[in-house]
Order: C-alpha cells, then sequence, then structure tokens
C-alpha cells in the first residue's frame, strides 16, 4: 500500500463487522450465542468431569482435558467480539488490544494444533504398543508433551507479532472483519509486505500442513492396524478413528485456507474464521469426548454425586 498517512501512526483500528440486514444478524447472533453456550458446556462439563473422576486419570483424557480448555479459551477470545460485531456497523480497537488479541489468538490456536499431533501419538503408541502404553506414556512425559505443545503455540504467536509490531501502518485504517485479523493489518501497512507474508506462511502455514499431513498419515496407520486385528470392538474402534479424522479435517481446513496463501483478501475469509470460531469448538468435545462410553459413566457418576450432595 502506499503511504498516505504516514506522519500520524495508526493507533486505532475499526473493525467493519458484518454488512448484513437486520434480521439476518439477529438470526445469526442467535445461533453463534447458542453456539457459544454450548462449547463452554460441554467443555467445562470435560474438564470437570476428567479433573473428579480417577476413572479418567489416563494419558488420553489428560490430553483431551487440555484440548477442551483450548476449545473454551479460543472460543472466548473471539466469539464475543463476534456477537458485538453483529449489532455494531463499526467498532474501534486501540492498536495494542488489537495486537494483544491476535497473540492471545494464535497463542491458543497454535496449541491447539500441536496438542492434536500429541493425541494422535498417544492414540498411535496405544494401539502399537499396548503392553507398553503406560511406560512410555508416563506421567512425566504427559506433562512434558503438553507444555510442549503450549510453548510451541507461544513460540508461533510471538513470530507472528513479531513480524507485524515493526511494520508501519497509515489511514484507512479498516479491518473488513469481525476481528483483528493478520492479513486485514498486513493490507493497512504502507510498505511492501511480501517478505513478512512469506515469513507468515512458513511459520504458520506450512506448520498446518505439515501436522495436518502427519496427523493424516498416523491416523491411516492406526485404520490399517485395526483392520487387520480381529476383536470384539473393531468395528467401534475404526468408527471412532474415521470420526477422529473427520475432526482433524475440519480443524486443519479453515486454518490452511486462511494461513497457507498468499494474505489476499476473499469473501470465505470470514466465513473461513468463524467456521474455525465457532463451531470446530462445539463439535470437537462430541467427536472426541462425550461419545465415548466411559466419559457417559463418569457424567452420570458426577451427575449423580451432585444430585446427592444436594439433597443432603
Amino acid at each position: 500500500m502506499e503511504p498516505q498517512n504516514v506522519t500520524n501512526p495508526v493507533m486505532e483500528f475499526v473493525l467493519l463487522g458484518f454488512n448484513y440486514n437486520l434480521k439476518i444478524q439477529q438470526f445469526l447472533f442467535v445461533v453463534f450465542f447458542i453456539a457459544y453456550l454450548m462449547t463452554c458446556l460441554e467443555n467445562i462439563t470435560i474438564l470437570t468431569v476428567v479433573i473428579t473422576d480417577y476413572h479418567l486419570h489416563t494419558p488420553m483424557y489428560f490430553f483431551q482435558a487440555n484440548l477442551a480448555f483450548t476449545d473454551i479459551t479460543k472460543s472466548s477470545v473471539n466469539t464475543p467480539i463476534l456477537l458485538s460485531g453483529l449489532f455494531s456497523q463499526h467498532k474501534t480497537v486501540p492498536f495494542n488490544e488489537c495486537i494483544l488479541h491476535m497473540f492471545v489468538f494464535h497463542f491458543i490456536g497454535g496449541a491447539h494444533i500441536f496438542l492434536l499431533a500429541v493425541m494422535a501419538a498417544d492414540r498411535y503408541v496405544a494401539i502399537h504398543k499396548p503392553l507398553q502404553y503406560l511406560t512410555v506414556m508416563n506421567h512425566e512425559v504427559c506433562v512434558g508433551l503438553v507444555a510442549g505443545s503450549w510453548a510451541g503455540g507461544f513460540i508461533h504467536s510471538a513470530t507472528q507479532i513479531a513480524l507485524l509490531l515493526p511494520l508501519p501502518y497509515c489511514d484507512p485504517n479498516t479491518l473488513d472483519n469481525f476481528h483483528c485479523h493478520v492479513p486485514q493489518l498486513l493490507k493497512v501497512a504502507w510498505i511492501d509486505t511480501y517478505l513478512t507474508e512469506l515469513l507468515m506462511v512458513s511459520n504458520g502455514g506450512l506448520l498446518h500442513i505439515a501436522i495436518f499431513v502427519l496427523l493424516l498419515i498416523s491416523y491411516t496407520v492406526i485404520l490399517v492396524k485395526i483392520g487387520r486385528q480381529v476383536t470384539e470392538g473393531k468395528h467401534k474402534a475404526l468408527s471412532t478413528c474415521i470420526a477422529w479424522i473427520m475432526a482433524v479435517s475440519i480443524t486443519f481446513i479453515p486454518g490452511i485456507f486462511i494461513c497457507a496463501r498468499p494474505f489476499k483478501t476473499f469473501e470465505l475469509d470470514e466465513v473461513a474464521s468463524i467456521f474455525f470460531t465457532v463451531l470446530v469448538p462445539v463439535l470437537n468435545p462430541m467427536v472426541y469426548n462425550l461419545r465415548k462410553t466411559e466419559m457417559k459413566k463418569a457424567i452420570r457418576r458426577l451427575v449423580s454425586r451432585v444430585i446427592r450432595d444436594s439433597s443432603q
């Protein structure tokens, strides 16, 4: 972008939000609000059950509890902004707040995709090394893998922000999205951002693609292994693994669409952001946890305990 007003640095950004008619915006508000409530209810239930029920104190549920935490926080970072944007034509966001929002979102999102890789590795060990599973995935290893996931998310996010901060921004300071979004910020930078875009694609896009490919390979290997077994729970294990592949796909495809291409604006950018922010956190608990017999039994035990305690 050519410089238009470089003497006065941009101190705030204007989010354009949505330009639908009032009835559509009201409908979307109800849908997204219900989705957010479901996200919180599902994931808080999972966290509570995993923490309080010793039957679920296993590596698999430890990782899934951390994934539930990322789903809650990731949704809570963007969904309130999304809901408020449905009823305000223009929302002003200070520059520092915009940068902080992007850092937190990329931090949580980065940790989320690393946790998905950890969960795939956990299932791989469980199926290929069942006798050594608890030895390999001991407490120290599990804590280290989760800590590494959060550290990876931090490094990813810090790199994104470090590439954005030195850029000079100019008027018009409008961002055509419902939240602060990296491609939109690059549009209002008044210098050539081609190199920055390449570095960001390397940091974000290639990371998404590499982990997505590794996950597909690992789950394919697991499917083949399960397919060769003649066991009573074979079909249930196959359906679970296929569901996990679908969940991974709906998580990574929007992320790859946003991060793994040159930062040109497409109408589907906003749709992909909403899908990643609102729908994925709702679907993850259904796929990874709420279908499991152990989780259903643990939830029933929790409900019975709450009812019993309240009646005393």
